[in-house]
């Protein structure tokens, strides 16, 4: 463990310095005078992964220090999440966090998810996010939002929904959409987003959210079609598609977005230093050129707006899962 923490640092520092930009340190006596931690409470190599160290480069170019890079992935992200809510307030040991930080609490006992997303963790800023689309193979004939709740209706032991897993965001969405449609549907749960689309594509399933950067090149070869953008508001991707609470669902959202957190009672200061070198990260132009390849959305917002997030996300899916009866995973 300690080997792949140290190697974390060196990944991060030298991927600094390959980029041309480098970081000069900072004065003495200001923050931060030392290396600040980065908690990623997910396995390295996967998507949060990646997007993160998109960001590295240009965070320790403006805070004048390395940032090392520590994995603590396990326990639906609670392992890292509670190290970090319990780490010393302080501003050198930040959580990179998705959307999902919210969606948990709604579905998981107090004691498998020991953590409050809102009040155990001060917000700094959410840097990105991403539409969500419910996707269905062309090869099913659907082509309109109306046209799929007709085909829900109409073939009620047909409809199998793919989800990434019990209990998560996208389960939570689907129950709601069908419910409030009066249309029964299976959920079906995978381990990851691969095999939902490679079940898509066969037609073994009938829908599945998706998020924009993934759904895109399915959708651009017509093997898949984005019946409804699943987010609060319409992608600039796809801006003549219609939102599922333009369809008449009101409060619908399913958005994916990233950022990041800090231990509680950080002082403001600290807080709004690392909120600043995010939101400069956000305005980057090459950053903001690769992240639009991925079809994300950079946003670089305040602590309050992001808390205003999390405060509103969390009351909603709880609302939801107690409204459906919906269970996480064992």
């Amino acid at each position: 463990m300690l080997r792949h923490r140290l190697l974390s640092l060196y990944i991060g520092t030298m991927t600094a310095l390959s980029s041309g930009t480098g970081w000069t340190q900072s004065p003495p006596g200001t923050y931060p005078t030392r290396p600040v931690t980065m908690v990623i409470p997910f396995a390295a190599g996967g998507p949060a992964d990646i997007e993160n160290r998109h960001y590295i480069p240009k965070l320790m170019e403006g805070l004048g220090q390395p940032v090392i890079v520590d994995y603590r992935p396990g326990a639906t992200g609670s392992t890292g999440s509670v190290f970090v809510s319990r780490a010393a307030p302080d501003g050198y040991t930040i959580l990179a966090v998705a959307g999902t930080v919210t969606v948990y609490p709604a579905t998981f006992p107090a004691d498998k998810l020991p953590y409050d997303p809102v009040k155990d963790f001060a917000p700094i800023s959410m840097i990105t996010k991403r539409s969500t689309l419910l996707m269905v193979p062309a090869s099913l004939g659907i082509r309109t939002f109306p046209d799929y709740v007709a085909y829900a209706k109409a073939n009620p032991d047909k409809l199998n929904y793919g989800t990434v897993g019990s209990g998560g965001g996208f389960h939570i969405a689907g129950a709601w959409l069908h419910g409030e449609i009066g249309a029964n549907a299976t959920f079906v749960h995978y381990k990851g987003a691969a095999p939902i689309f490679t079940d898509l594509l066969a037609g073994r399933i009938t829908s599945a959210p998706a998020v924009m950067f993934a759904a895109l090149p399915y959708i651009k070869s017509g093997k898949l079609v984005a019946i409804a953008a699943m987010s609060a508001e319409r992608s600039k991707y796809l801006p003549e598609l219609k939102t599922v609470a333009e369809y008449g669902i009101p409060g619908f959202d399913l958005t994916s977005w990233a950022g990041y957190l800090a231990p509680p009672r950080t002082p403001d200061a600290i807080v709004n230093r690392l909120s600043a070198e995010f939101a400069k990260v956000a305005r980057t132009p090459e950053i903001i050129k690769r992240m639009d390849a991925e079809g994300a959305e950079l946003v670089g917002s305040s602590p309050e707006q992001l808390r205003q997030v999390m405060i509103a996300d969390t009351a909603r899916w709880r609302r939801v899962v107690e409204k459906y009866g919906i269970k996480g995973e064992e």
